[in-house]
């Protein structure tokens, strides 16, 4: 799969909207939401975990053009903590439990609404990338912390 597009973000917004799906964008497909000047392969989504959420969630993603089967429907009704889906249109990562963050709620509270994009505040994206300590994380997090203060004086303008 190629880089991961506006355009496919925005299919998810509206398709997600439609099914009232509560999520955020997440990791580095958030950050570039928020303005951060980089690419990445897939949609990172920490998504509320509720019994609700997740059965629409299953709807969403099969009429988004994701081919599920039964296994992988179960995981998301299910909440498992991380589903990597590469069987749709783009590939996207689920999170239903992300490293450095501790609840849905107090993420949601945080939240930055982007063009109707609900995404992750750039602290609980370092987070989530500080705590899960991956090679790829830890290069990329002195950038985003750049970009953070770049972000953060551009929002008290």
């Amino acid at each position: 799969m190629g880089a991961f597009e506006y355009r496919q973000a925005e299919e998810i917004r509206d398709c997600f909207r439609r099914r009232g799906i509560r999520y955020l964008f997440l990791g580095k497909s958030g950050a570039i939401l928020l303005g951060f000047p980089d690419t990445t392969q897939d949609a990172d989504l920490f998504v509320e975990k509720t019994s609700e959420n997740c059965a629409g969630l299953v709807v969403a993603l099969r009429e988004l053009g994701f081919a599920l089967n039964d296994a992988e429907a179960g995981e998301v009704s299910r909440g498992k903590d991380f589903i990597q889906l590469k069987n749709g249109p783009f590939d996207m990562d689920l999170i239903f439990a992300p490293d450095g963050i501790e609840r849905f709620a107090d993420a949601w509270n945080r939240r930055v609404d982007i063009e109707g994009f609900p995404v992750c505040h750039i602290d609980d994206i370092i987070a989530s990338k500080v705590a899960a300590n991956r090679q790829k994380d830890r290069e990329s997090l002195p950038r985003l912390r750049s970009f953070r203060e770049y972000w953060m004086r551009q929002r008290r303008k």
